[in-house]
């Protein structure tokens, strides 16, 4: 995955900050696990899990602090 896709963790408001976070995320995973067919198989085991969903969450609000600090926590 060469290709250039975030330009800025400036965003205009916390809501798409939030959505940054995550893509970010999601995108960790993909970098992560390339293997489509892979991430596909495994789903059914995290999506079910309550601890690897904590853990989803958690990468989650670690990636909106950052891009929070980054946008200076839109603070005007």
């Amino acid at each position: 995955m060469a290709d250039t896709w975030l330009p800025s963790l400036i965003t205009a408001t916390p809501q798409e900050g939030f959505e940054l976070a995550i893509t970010l995320s999601r995108r960790g995973v993909k970098y992560t696990q390339p293997d489509v067919d892979v991430l596909h198989k495994l789903r059914p085991e995290y999506a079910n899990d309550h601890a690897a969903l904590t853990a989803a969450s958690q990468v989650v609000a670690i990636n909106f602090q950052t891009v929070a600090a980054a946008n200076n926590y839109w603070r005007g």
